[in-house]
């Protein structure tokens, strides 16, 4: 397998900037939202490798954008933060793929369940659950499939101008919901 990608940011992202909580969240118990403009890819992977800094085994986050928004990239800042093993590319077509971490920390669990309609009984043959407590698990179009693996997770929402556009503005915002995030704003500073 071929080692990580380590390319240096180009880059660093701004610092988080107020917090606000999307529309569709209504009143989530215990929620912490962390408000970001990234205006790069490389803005996008440093974020990824901020946000690594964060993470522990047992960990969901789940990656919410349209096609294109950014949300391998921000894996791929992921996995060069928690110093994984193999690219960390889009698993699309494979579903699922997982990289064992090259410095005793947790693997990192990359699902793509955009192919899949069901919840989590569809995705149960990936067996998430089993993965969850030693993994970081993330879980891109995840929304209204794997909520059900952890009170605690990561939402990380990212919305980017929609179109004929070569704007490369993304709003981000990451939503903590759980205790575990209570300090998000802060680590992430």
């Amino acid at each position: 397998m071929e080692a990580p990608h380590n390319s240096p940011a180009a880059e660093t992202v701004p610092e988080p900037a107020g917090a606000t909580v999307p529309d569709d969240l209504g009143a989530v118990p215990e929620a912490v939202t962390v408000t970001l403009t990234v205006t790069s890819p490389e803005q996008m992977q440093d974020l990824g490798r901020r946000l690594a800094r964060v993470l522990a085994p047992g960990d969901l986050v789940m990656l919410t954008g349209e096609l294109g928004a950014g949300k391998t990239t921000l894996t791929r800042g992921l996995g060069e933060g928690l110093g994984v093993r193999g690219a960390v590319t889009s698993p699309t077509f494979v579903i699922a793929r997982v990289h064992p971490s090259l410095v005793q920390g947790p693997a990192l669990v990359h699902v793509d369940a955009y192919r899949l309609g069901g919840g989590l009984d569809e995705m149960e043959d990936l067996d998430l659950d089993v993965s969850l407590p030693e993994s970081v698990v993330v879980v891109e179009w995840g929304d209204g499939k794997v909520e059900e693996l952890s009170e605690d997770r990561l939402r990380v929402l990212i919305d980017r101008a929609t179109g004929d556009t070569d704007d490369e503005r993304r709003e981000v915002t990451l939503v903590g919901i759980g205790a575990r995030w209570a300090g998000l704003r802060e680590a992430l500073t």
